[in-house]
Formats: structure tokens, C-alpha cells, sequence
């Protein structure tokens, strides 16, 4: 036996486990962690932790058979008809992938999922027929997945990554309209010469609006109010 899965009340136990039945010390194995122990997110109960750990190919036996047909470490899948394609991922995004796959699957929702890094961001997209209920009204449920893969990945990384989760598209259409609106409310602070309050938003969302904002000539934002409450003013210039 060159791997072995274990579960336990944390990573640590899990993995001490995996090194008793191998035989062998840590810097002899690869260890893959495929979850955290967690207290419950979303209605799933409390989760232990579980491991991968597999013999390095030096401290394999010569004449150790070893499977040809593993499935690759990169490929994560979640449901009956899930398919992961990507690049050999980092820890942070691989713990990502990882987090939403197997919250997506405890709600009941089986698609595909993709993820890229780029820069300082990990991108994960998931598509699908019964996404819904993995966004929620206003979008409240993937933004309350995102906060905590988000926690998780920083968990996983050295230098401060950001997770862009979206879920059925969602994310994407919300952002074009929140753009739309904002474009709006510009050409309406120049137009009537008067400051323009933006519907309450999240603190993403507002983010998204002060960026897009940035760039249009003769207007300034700032946020007002406090949550849930808090908006994006939009003034003009002069």
C-alpha cells in the first residue's frame, strides 16, 4: 500500500494516523489535505478532517507495484456528472476548489467547475441547471460561501489571495448591472449638477462601483450610512 486515506478530529490526527499504518516519517510521504475539520457552514454538520497520504516514489519498494491509473491529483469533482479541468494548482487554490466543491455538493447542486489563477486572484466558476440555491436572495448565499473560501485559501497561502466565486453566472450579470447602474448614476450627477445615493450594497459590491467609477471624468464616490444600510454617493466634480 503506497496511499492511504484517513479522517480524524483534525489535519495533525489524521495525518499521524496515515504515517502509522504507512511505516513511514513525513519526509517520506506527500501529504494532500482533501478537508479541514470545520464546525458546521450552511446547515452541513460538523466535518472532520481527512487526508491523503501517499509514499513518495523514492520510498517505494523496486518492486512495489504502483497504480497506473490514479486520478490526477489537479482534478477535483463534486455530484454524479462533475468535471474539474485546470492547471497544476497551488495549495491555495487546490483548498479552494476543494471548500466549495464539497459545500456545493452537501447543498444539493451538481455541475461543472473551473478555476484559474491569475496574479493575486483564484477564480472559480461553477455552472449548472439548479444553481440557485447556492446564491440566495440578493445573491446573500455565494457571498456568504465566498467569505469563508476566501478565509480558508489565506489559511493555504503565504501572500494574500482573493477568490472570486461565481456561482451559475450570477456574479457576472450582477457585476454588468451594478456597472449599468453606476454609469447611471454619473450621468445623472452630471446632468442635474446634485450628488446621487446609490441603493445599500455590500461592501464588494461597493468596492465594484467606486473602482468602475475611477475612470468616469467629473465625478467623485464616497460611501455613506452603516451597514446594512451603507451606499455609494456619487458627486460631481466642481
Amino acid at each position: 500500500m503506497t496511499t492511504v486515506t484517513k479522517t480524524a478530529a483534525s489535519v495533525e490526527e489524521a495525518v499521524k494516523a496515515a504515517l502509522e499504518e504507512l511505516g513511514a516519517t513525513e519526509n517520506q510521504v506527500d501529504i494532500e489535505v482533501i478537508r479541514e475539520e470545520s464546525a458546521g457552514f450552511l446547515g452541513v454538520g460538523k466535518k472532520e478532517a481527512e487526508v491523503k497520504v501517499t509514499l513518495k516514489e523514492e520510498s517505494v519498494a523496486d518492486d512495489a507495484p504502483i497504480a497506473s491509473n490514479d486520478e490526477p491529483e489537479d482534478d477535483t469533482y463534486y455530484g454524479d456528472d462533475e468535471n474539474f479541468e485546470g492547471d497544476t494548482a497551488t495549495e491555495a487554490e487546490d483548498v479552494a476548489v476543494n471548500f466549495v466543491a464539497e459545500v456545493l455538493s452537501r447543498i444539493g447542486i451538481h455541475g461543472n467547475m473551473d478555476s484559474y489563477r491569475e496574479d493575486d486572484t483564484i477564480y472559480i466558476s461553477v455552472t449548472g441547471s439548479d444553481c440557485a440555491s447556492a446564491i440566495g436572495r440578493h445573491g446573500e448565499t455565494l457571498d456568504a460561501i465566498s467569505y469563508m473560501t476566501n478565509l480558508i485559501a489565506n489559511k493555504h497561502s503565504e501572500e494574500r489571495v482573493h477568490v472570486h466565486l461565481d456561482v451559475g453566472g450570477y456574479k457576472k450579470h450582477r457585476e454588468q448591472v451594478l456597472r449599468n447602474l453606476a454609469g447611471k448614476a454619473a450621468s445623472r450627477a452630471l446632468r442635474t449638477g446634485r450628488k446621487v445615493d446609490m441603493e445599500p450594497m455590500n461592501p464588494a459590491q461597493r468596492r465594484l462601483i467606486h473602482s468602475y467609477l475611477q475612470d468616469f471624468e467629473g465625478v467623485t464616490t464616497h460611501s455613506e450610512g452603516t451597514e446594512p444600510n451603507r451606499h455609494v454617493v456619487v458627486t460631481p466634480e466642481g
